[in-house]
């Protein structure tokens, strides 16, 4: 399987990578979107699609706390009223952004922004799952950043 990194990157400017996503972005905190920062399209990307994913969750694939698909392909920053941009369902069921809630007391969480270039638009609004399961081979680099959060 080939590697799916060269020159695409994401970034916030809410949170720095590998730093704590700040309180107004948490789910207990306002739940706030943060911004998003695209660069480095690489040729061929027909849209991009953002998913952002708790691994540390105590759930066997983590928790998905935003999918947004139909992001245009000249995007340098994610605009949720866009044309074409929707957002599919998170962990919870819901089209939202939901905020970093880790349990109170398991620790710091990672929260993985990750960025698909794709060679093919999303039909619909799958989950996760259903995007990582039919849309592997759309795939054509792959960025992420990374916010941590953690409840005491």
């Amino acid at each position: 399987m080939p590697l799916f990194i060269d020159k695409l990157a994401i970034s916030s400017p809410d949170f720095v990578n590998l730093e704590r996503i700040p309180e107004n972005f948490s789910a207990d905190g306002g739940n706030d979107t943060p911004g998003i920062a695209i660069s480095g399209a690489p040729e061929g990307t027909v849209e991009f699609a953002l998913i952002v994913n708790d691994p540390d969750a105590p759930l066997a694939n983590g928790f998905t706390h935003w999918v947004v698909y139909g992001i245009p392909a000249d995007a340098s920053t994610l605009d949720l009223s866009a044309e074409g941009v929707r957002v599919a369902p998170n962990g919870a069921g819901a089209a939202v952004y939901y905020g970093p809630q880790p349990p109170a007391g398991h620790g710091q969480h990672h929260y993985f922004f990750h960025l698909y270039a794709l060679s093919t638009p999303v039909v619909g609004e799958p989950t996760r799952e259903g995007f990582l399961a039919s849309y592997a081979d759309s795939i054509i680099e792959v960025a992420r950043t990374v916010g941590t959060f953690s409840r005491d």
